[in-house]
């Protein structure tokens, strides 16, 4: 016991000097099996952080522009006054009335409420309709959006996104998109006349019942101009002071809905549904609304997570018949110390040792191939523009789950080899 001991500080318990001693015997299976879990590792790293840098950058891209929840007036319905029998004829045919634009009832203590909800972090009031854009000769059909700006920027940054002119606005101003400012061939400064339809609007009574109001034009200074990325966004969306769409609009004092941002973007319908049962409002979360992208991004999470399960899975199986291949060498030695008075149990800790430890060793060195791949990956990845096609987070918590993730693989891979090894007969281990 001597000889094994040796070149191994004496302090260590027992079961890590013959562990360590049976690893460094055994060099080249060694190498081998940290090399193969730390390609293994380095996959789940590499593939884990690209995976999520790529989905967090397709739902910045989409939900930059939109809110996360939008509450909106309930629609209206049309109920027959009585069912027809089965002996009568049917009666007239009821049809679905048309949704006039009005305002949430009580709006303002729709959005209190709403902002005492778990998670909601800004809710925006805003008032949108039709309107017809002229310029000369020229004349556009766009959607108006009176906003808040202290409260609408901290849901969709338009100040980010402007290529001209300032986003502070009063009730004089309007902000244009690109496309649509090429199109006029207008700029900063140059005026533009706004006129709804007539009869496009109610007195903001929750019935929506009052009188038609008469056609309402308003002359306004662009003050800039703004480019959503998207071009029938450009074209058609256009923004003014809150005040500015309720007068253009016919909603004195009233809002069409409630954009709301919450913490986490993927529990968006959960906090929908609270917001609706506790207010009566219709609430539209981006998950119901972009159902074709969420799902799109539920499979990338689903796929991301079957290739970590079948790289741990390949690690697992090459750490286990490793080990299974050590026990059968080491058979002769097994027998000698457990007739030295060895316990099972002594024995069933060596290997389960030697599977953490090289679990342990592949994980350090499959964390550092996935950090050198990633850097080389943010470096050498580029648009046409030069700039990165998507941001990489080197997030600690990904290092450090792939290093736990691997040392318990390795000692679940090692019990069965090591249950074999401690149940071994020292007698015919011996004779072996």
């Amino acid at each position: 016991m001597r000889r094994m001991s040796s070149k191994l500080p004496p302090y260590l318990p027992f079961e890590w000097i013959v562990a360590l001693r049976f690893l460094r015997e055994g060099r080249l299976q060694t190498l081998f099996i940290i090399v193969g879990v730390a390609i293994g590792v380095g996959v789940i790293v590499f593939m884990s952080a690209l995976l999520s840098g790529l989905q967090g950058n397709f739902i910045r891209r989409v939900l930059s522009a939109q809110a996360h929840i939008q509450l909106l007036p309930p629609q209206q319905v049309t109920r027959a006054l009585r069912a027809a029998t089965a002996l009568e004829q049917p009666g007239a045919i009821v049809q679905p009335p048309l949704q006039k634009l009005k305002s949430i009832d009580q709006w303002q203590a729709v959005a209190a409420q709403a902002r005492s909800t778990p998670g909601v972090v800004v809710v925006s009031p805003l008032a949108s309709g039709s309107a017809l854009l002229l310029r000369g000769n020229a004349s556009r059909a766009i959607s108006v959006n009176g906003i808040e700006p202290e409260l609408y920027y901290r849901i969709v940054d338009l100040q980010d996104k402007l290529v001209r002119g300032q986003g502070q606005i009063n009730a004089t101003d309007i902000l244009i998109g690109l496309d649509l400012a090429h199109d006029l061939g207008v700029a900063v400064g140059d005026k533009l006349r706004l006129t709804t339809a007539s009869g496009g609007g109610s007195n903001g009574n929750s019935n929506g019942n009052s009188a038609a109001t008469p056609a309402s034009v308003s002359t306004l200074s662009i003050a800039g101009i703004f480019d959503l990325g998207n071009k029938g966004a450009n074209l058609r969306s256009t923004f003014v002071t809150l005040h500015t769409a309720q007068s253009l609009l016919g909603l004195p004092g009233g809002v069409t809905s409630l954009d709301v941002t919450v913490a986490d973007v993927y529990a968006a319908e959960r906090i929908a549904q609270l917001i609706a049962a506790s207010t009566g409002v219709e609430a539209d979360s981006w998950i119901k609304s972009s159902a074709q992208f969420f799902s799109a991004v539920s499979a990338q999470t689903t796929a991301n997570t079957a290739i970590r399960f079948f790289v741990g899975l390949s690690v697992a199986f090459g750490i286990a018949s490793v080990l299974v291949v050590v026990v059968v060498q080491k058979s002769r030695e097994i027998g000698i110390l457990r007739a030295m008075g060895i316990s099972q149990a002594q024995i069933l800790r060596v290997f389960l040792l030697q599977g953490g430890l090289l679990g342990l060793g592949g994980s350090l060195a499959g964390s550092a191939i996935g950090a050198l791949a990633l850097g080389l990956w943010q470096r050498y990845a580029r648009n046409a523009d030069g700039t990165p096609l998507f941001p990489l987070v080197f997030d600690p918590r990904l290092f450090a789950a792939a290093l736990l993730l691997a040392t318990l693989t390795g000692l679940i891979a090692a019990f069965a080899p090591a249950l074999r090894a401690a149940r071994l007969d020292p007698v015919v281990a011996i004779r072996a």
